[in-house]
């Protein structure tokens, strides 16, 4: 059997080689681009066999990147307005001009819908690189069209990189989100915390659940677990959380890890709006560490990630012609005046 049904003129694809090889498109498209190094010599026998028997041809108009006749980056995120995106933007940015190349943005708008009609147009206008950035999201009927859509993009000579969870069959630049969110919610206990909040968003964003797994995972016994409350992972998911936390009663909390920065400023808003003082009232925490964190008042206490790193990281994965390794980038606590401790809470 092959990857068409008979008497059908559509052109095979890297799913159909794959299918009548036997193997995964990722090791398919491996054997069929020369990255080679993890492949067995007799699954590149059999998909080069299959490719032939198929008439397969990779992407014509993509071919051209093989040839080097593009020049541009296509970075992809989730959201344009967040600081952390901007920040990973600027380390690509920075890499790319150092290799002569531009850069290009799409936002996805969080949409795992969205970012695969994105890459399907970029495959299109042959970039040299393109960069997914942006939690995963678990679950997505999207994933393996995804994964398919790349690894033709791939074997036609782009370069395939994520800043994300290592979920996609590709180099990925990873941040410990849950290594880091567990050590503040260490630091927080050891300056007296014990009662916490945590501001979350859907289970299935992959990020967010990390960062909350990792914190409660930090707690240790003796500390109860936190009080839950699910919002959008945005500013305005934050200021509400906080508005509900604070019409539920908040006798009972003593301080809010919001699972990024964007939503814990959002939720001080949202405290000062009600009258309850941040770093007074009740301590809050983000994840990130943008910018922003050093400019509100009180400052945020954080989780600092090297996110221009994260950017410049992805083009040396992108430009290297070692092969696509993955690269796990450090977190690090930040205590600030928004967690003072629990000596400092009124009326706690």
């Amino acid at each position: 059997m092959t990857g068409m049904e008979e008497g059908s003129t559509a052109p095979a694809t890297l799913h159909d080689v794959a299918r009548e090889a036997g193997v995964s498109i990722a090791t398919a498209s491996r054997a069929l681009n020369g990255s080679t190094r993890n492949v067995r010599s007799e699954n590149v026998s059999r998909v080069r066999a299959a490719a032939a028997k198929l008439n397969y041809e990779p992407h014509l108009s993509a071919q051209a990147i093989a040839k080097g006749s593009t020049r541009t980056v296509a970075l992809v995120v989730r959201d344009v307005a967040d600081p952390y995106f901007s920040s990973i933007a600027a380390g690509v940015t920075q890499a790319a001009e150092a290799a002569q190349l531009i850069v290009t943005m799409a936002v996805a708008d969080g949409s795992p819908e969205r970012e695969l009609e994105i890459v399907r147009t970029l495959r299109g206008q042959r970039p040299r690189v393109i960069i997914v950035a942006g939690s995963r999201v678990a679950g997505s009927a999207t994933r393996d069209v995804l994964i398919e859509e790349l690894e033709e993009y791939r074997t036609a000579g782009g370069r395939v990189v994520m800043i994300s969870q290592r979920d996609l069959p590709f180099g990925t630049v990873t941040i410990d989100n849950h290594g880091g969110s567990h050590d503040l919610a260490r630091a927080l206990v050891e300056v007296g915390y014990r009662r916490f909040a945590v501001f979350h968003a859907p289970g299935e964003l992959r990020t967010s659940r990390d960062r909350h797994e990792g914190f409660c995972a930090g707690l240790g016994s003796g500390v109860p677990e936190p009080l839950a409350i699910e919002t959008a992972f945005t500013h305005a998911g934050g200021y509400d959380a906080a508005r509900r936390l604070v019409e539920r009663g908040f006798e009972d909390v003593e301080a809010v890890f919001a699972v990024n920065d964007v939503m814990a400023i959002g939720a001080m808003t949202a405290f000062r709006d009600a009258g309850v003082v941040p770093g007074a009232d009740i301590g809050v925490a983000g994840f990130d560490d943008i910018a922003s964190a050093l400019d509100v008042v009180p400052a945020l206490t954080s989780v600092a990630v090297p996110l221009r790193e994260a950017g410049l990281s992805a083009m040396r994965l992108a430009l290297s012609d070692e092969g696509a390794d993955d690269v796990r980038l450090p977190a690090r606590v930040v205590l600030r005046e928004s967690t003072p401790g629990t000596t400092f809470l009124r009326g706690k």
